[in-house]
């Protein structure tokens, strides 16, 4: 019997152990980085943070391997391998703490999450899709000082928590359902612009159906839907109707569009 109980305990302490890590990668927690709240309307500046982020050779980058629309030129990543890892390096090295700007934070992490999600397809390129690659979101792949945080650990763990849902259009899963990857670099000096522009572009675009009765949405409206709040309460119409060219009805029914997980690939 003595036997039996100390297996069962065992095993309990094993399973817990298991699950407080898989919930820490899956980004339940904030894996000890810093988080800062947006407080009021986000304002673009560099002048109240003690370090200010070079992102250069991440918007370089960007600007040569990224088309208007968000598609990637993979191949073209490939090539320019050394220059990812070198900004990658610099981003591990440049670890976050409390006294940098909520600016600066978001344009931090949000370069990180697209920067290591490149990464990530090129470490297994070719590849159909971002879902065929084993544990991409929770396995600690972005090492931040001492730190190996999750891409889930960014998003949910870090970005959400952050009062600012315009986060939600500014990451880029590598997917032609996602909001498209900017080919420039976000930057604490034009950050809430940055967002104003990606959030406005990702509703109006053909991601969404919007129409005044019976609109469609993306699944990112379903899946996050407790983020998107108007006046303190959930309010997904409201929130969409801030930046949609056409009013949805507050009355109206929201129906989800499929997701589409193909690669979000230059042909």
């Amino acid at each position: 019997m003595n036997y039996l109980k100390f297996g069962l305990t065992l095993f309990f302490f094993t399973f817990l152990l298991q699950s407080c890590n898989l919930f820490s990668a899956a980004g339940l927690s904030s894996q000890g980085q810093p988080t800062k709240e947006v407080e009021g309307k986000l304002t673009s500046t560099t002048a109240n943070s003690a370090v200010n982020v070079n992102h250069k050779q991440w918007d370089a980058l960007l600007k040569k391997h990224v088309n208007s629309d968000g598609l990637v030129d993979y191949k073209g990543f490939q090539k320019d391998r050394a220059a990812l890892t070198g900004y990658l390096q610099m981003l591990s090295k440049q670890e976050p703490n409390d006294d940098w700007s909520v600016q600066e934070l978001l344009a931090y992490y949000i370069n990180a999450y697209n920067a290591y999600t490149v990464n990530a397809i090129l470490d297994n390129y070719p590849v159909k899709s971002i879902k065929d690659i084993s544990g991409v979101w929770t396995k600690g792949s972005v090492p931040i000082g001492d730190n190996n945080l999750s891409l889930g650990g960014i998003e949910n763990g870090i970005l959400r928590k952050m009062n600012e849902p315009r986060i939600h259009f500014a990451i880029n899963c590598a997917s032609i359902s996602c909001p498209k990857l900017l080919n420039e670099a976000f930057v604490a000096s034009k950050i809430n612009e940055q967002l104003d522009r990606a959030t406005k572009e990702f509703i109006n675009s053909d991601k969404n159906d919007l129409n005044t009765n019976n609109p469609k949405l993306s699944s990112i409206f379903d899946w996050y839907q407790k983020d998107f709040e108007v006046n303190g309460k959930q309010d997904v119409i409201g929130y969409v109707n801030r930046f949609s060219k056409t009013q949805i009805a507050k009355s109206a029914t929201i129906q989800y569009k499929e997701y589409d997980w193909n690669l979000n690939e230059q042909k």
